[in-house]
């Protein structure tokens, strides 16, 4: 069940807000927590019922495991809840590498040592690396004093709660549980009703008005270099644009539609995408873009080896160790191993240059010429992410660094190059959703305050009615976009990031 489908929007939401605030208002709020739990099972079983022995599984080792370790600290007896940590990252670990990267690891052995090895096809379970990081992180948690009792009905909403179950972002338990013990979470507002409908009808409308519509543009290029044809220059790099963007609004849609769903229920959800595209540098793109994956492979992996506390040269190494890891957590592949490193190396680079030159200069003309190098850096990684094939991604590759051919080009490269324009536009000088809902704060500490240390982009500073407020000019707005994003239904497609 897809966030951009019919039996999402006008069913199982409704249905499962109702059932939620009704529940509340006759019986308890625990009977209405039970109620959501019930529900996110519901959609997380919608793919394969199957899943829900995964998952459930899962939980109740996690739980079980964690709250043993809370007590075995209180007892002093850390040995014991270190071990018991160290076993239960493990065993979330070989989980996540069973079924996410046994296939990977078998194909790499067979073409290495030539010797034939098949163990049958291994079904990845839809959002197995999110709710497997999140776990990670609470055992973590747990051995380092900073997890306490929870209670195991909360525990369950912690992991299952729907708006973020199948791509994030990947929350924190100190984040979630005082949310779903607060008495005014299980009364309805109108004020976050309306706040988390506009903001999910954004996200709608970047989905399926403008990534799917860039999608069209992409997909045939890099299908035809996945299927070994010769690729033009100019249509090797257009469809490389078209995807970046493609995935842009992809991500940044399912990301507001997260956070107004979650929002509708009275939980706010932490950001997970600002505005990457307006980066001025690769460090800078990695504190805008998934931003919780960022946050958990910083605390998780970079700290964890000893991130920049040895010197530049292991700072520089666990860098890379960090993006090949991350790059790894997006896909069983060797392309995905190549965006990591790509990413890792531009890392170096980026911390490289500023220990040179020093911090990165204010001065407009050096800011805009940082941002449209930084997008172009980022466009080239892209072409491993999406390719299929090896092959595909070096055709890509070559396509790009040949000479152009201006012969008989096709009617859709001009289309393509307006949408990628119009596409740069609204990712370059136009507040995002966060920004533009900032009065009423939309995300997990996100609001007035945030945008003033952020900076306010110029069309805020010059026109005070980009943000937002309960008005009849932006109830018009919201209902044209929500008609617009509904007349495109007819065509889904599955969120990018729902393959991680």
């Amino acid at each position: 069940m897809l966030f951009n489908s019919s039996e999402f929007i006008f069913l199982f939401l409704p249905a499962t807000l109702l059932g939620f605030f009704l529940i509340a208002s006759i019986a308890h709020a625990r009977a209405s927590v039970l109620w959501l739990v019930a529900a996110s099972l519901i959609y997380y079983g919608w793919w394969n019922p199957a899943y829900l022995i995964l998952v459930g599984g899962s939980m109740l080792f996690n739980y079980t495991l964690g709250q043993n370790i809370v007590l075995l600290n209180r007892q002093d007896r850390h040995a014991r809840a270190k071990g018991l940590a160290i076993a239960g990252i493990v065993v979330n670990l070989l989980l996540i590498g069973y079924f996410k990267y046994a296939n990977f690891f078998v194909d790499t052995v067979s073409t290495v040592t030539g010797v034939e090895w098949t163990i049958g096809e291994v079904i990845l379970p839809i959002a197995i690396s999110f709710f497997t990081f999140q776990q990670i992180a609470y055992l973590v948690d747990a051995l380092r004093g900073e997890a306490g009792d929870y209670d195991f009905l909360d525990y369950a909403l912690f992991v299952l709660f729907f708006p973020q179950l199948i791509a994030g972002p990947i929350v924190h338990h100190k984040e979630m549980m005082p949310q779903f013990a607060a008495a005014h979470t299980f009364r309805p507002s109108w004020q976050n009703l309306t706040v988390g409908f506009t903001i999910f009808v954004f996200g709608l409308f970047k989905k399926v008005v403008l990534a799917d519509n860039l999608a069209l543009y992409a997909t045939p290029v890099f299908d035809a270099a996945d299927a070994g044809d010769e690729v033009p220059m100019l249509s090797a790099w257009l469809g490389t644009f078209a995807y970046s963007f493609q995935v842009y609004f992809d991500f940044s849609g399912y990301s507001d539609m997260a956070i107004g769903a979650a929002r509708m229920f009275g939980v706010r959800l932490p950001l997970n995408f600002n505005s990457p595209y307006k980066a001025t540098g690769i460090i800078d793109f990695w504190r805008r873009w998934h931003m919780t994956l960022s946050r958990f492979l910083q605390r998780y992996v970079y700290i964890a080896l000893g991130g920049n506390r040895h010197g530049r040269v292991r700072r520089y190494v666990n860098l890379m160790i960090t993006m090949l890891v991350g790059g790894l957590w997006h896909g069983a592949g060797w392309s995905f191993v190549l965006w990591g490193g790509l990413h890792g190396l531009f890392l170096i680079i980026n911390h490289g240059w500023r220990a040179i030159i020093g911090p990165p200069s204010q001065n407009p003309l050096a800011v805009w010429a940082a941002r449209v190098l930084t997008l172009f850096a980022i466009v080239i990684t892209f072409v491993p992410f999406r390719a299929v094939t090896w092959d595909g991604a070096v055709i890509m590759y070559g396509a790009m660094v040949s000479l152009p051919d201006f012969g008989a080009l096709p009617p859709a490269l001009d289309d393509a190059a307006a949408w990628i324009l119009a596409a740069v536009a609204i990712c370059w000088f136009l507040p995002n959703t966060q920004q533009i809902m900032a009065r009423v704060e939309p995300a997990y500490r996100y609001g007035m305050q945030a945008l003033e240390k952020e900076g306010l982009p110029w069309l805020l500073r010059v026109m005070s009615a980009a943000f937002w407020v309960p008005s009849p000019r932006w109830a018009l707005a919201t209902a044209v976009m929500f008609m617009l994003a509904v007349m495109s239904l007819n065509r889904i497609s599955e969120f990018l990031y729902f393959q991680f």
